[in-house]
């Protein structure tokens, strides 16, 4: 069995794996990162959402052997250099933006990835940044409202 190097949350790790793996399989089996979770096997819902070079992705059908050299960051990943919560996980808890929590991890991911882009966006691009990420909860004022609250709190433009 071929072996794979991933570069996941800031370390190295060598998983033996076939080519056709997904990414959501070896993180969740192989290195036990239980943030992204299965929810519909097809790139639909957003639940195994992970930052791909700091870009969110969905995890689920992305072959292990098309990750390469990039970085992933998963939901465990996703803290901040002095070991705080990132802002992000800190406005979601203030904002009581989570109900069942199982589009949690696509949320944040889905949020992170947009502020690494767009550290300022209006309600429009929150909304189209979440597209992706199914919740059933009714969390999404809140959701939005702990996203702008994210980016107002950060530094930097």
């Amino acid at each position: 069995m071929p072996k794979y190097t991933l570069h996941i949350n800031g370390t190295q790790k060598v998983i033996d794996t076939e080519a056709d793996t997904p990414l959501l399989y070896a993180l969740r089996d192989y290195l036990q990162l239980n943030g992204p979770k299965f929810g519909c096997g097809l790139s639909q819902c957003g639940a195994c959402m992970v930052l791909k070079d700091g870009k969110a992705v969905t995890s689920c059908l992305l072959p292990i052997a098309s990750i390469g050299n990039s970085e992933i960051i998963t939901l465990e990943g996703l803290v901040e250099s002095n070991g705080k919560m990132h802002a992000l996980q800190e406005a979601f808890i203030k904002e009581q933006a989570a109900q069942c929590g199982y589009c949690l991890n696509g949320m944040l991911m889905a949020a992170t990835g947009l502020l690494n882009e767009n550290p300022r966006p209006t309600d429009t691009e929150i909304k189209e940044a979440l597209e992706l990420n199914l919740c059933r909860c009714s969390a999404h004022t809140r959701i939005i409202k702990a996203i702008k609250s994210a980016a107002k709190n950060q530094t930097g433009p």
